[in-house]
């Protein structure tokens, strides 16, 4: 979905747009929204809460990206940023990136990737859903 950077609407019941804007300084005046990405963020909440036991928020680091920005942050040349269809994930309280990512892999992310304090997630189209993974740490 297309959304107009100036409004902050609830895409789901527990994420809204702003969570998702670029971060570039003026760059775009739009934020696109996968809405499978979406679906799959409240999945994967759901998880961390009965993983957790604790009832905790996903903090969105980063989500859509404009090309300009994409590569001022030096981010992949085909970027599912920048198509809308990721985002990076703060480490929830009481998870390690290997327990977060396992239950982003349930959730059904086809791409994730690990970082020292967060996790990227994507929907992006992969031949038979195959998972795609990377380790940064």
């Amino acid at each position: 979905m297309k959304y107009n950077k100036t409004t902050n609407v609830a895409v789901s019941e527990h994420f809204n747009t702003s969570e998702f804007h670029c971060e570039g300084n003026g760059c775009c005046n739009i934020t696109l929204i996968s809405e499978e990405l979406i679906e799959k963020l409240e999945i994967l909440r759901e998880l961390v809460h009965s993983f957790t036991k604790k009832e905790q928020l996903l903090i969105i680091n980063s989500g859509y990206r404009c090309n300009n920005h994409n590569k001022k942050v030096g981010g992949a040349l085909f970027s599912q940023h920048v198509r809308g269809n990721a985002a990076d994930v703060r480490l929830p309280d009481g998870l390690t990136v290997d327990q977060f990512a396992a239950l982003a892999k349930e959730a059904g992310f086809t791409g994730i990737g690990k970082y020292n304090n967060r996790i990227h997630v994507d929907v992006r189209s992969t031949i038979l859903r195959k998972v795609v993974s990377w380790d940064n740490r």
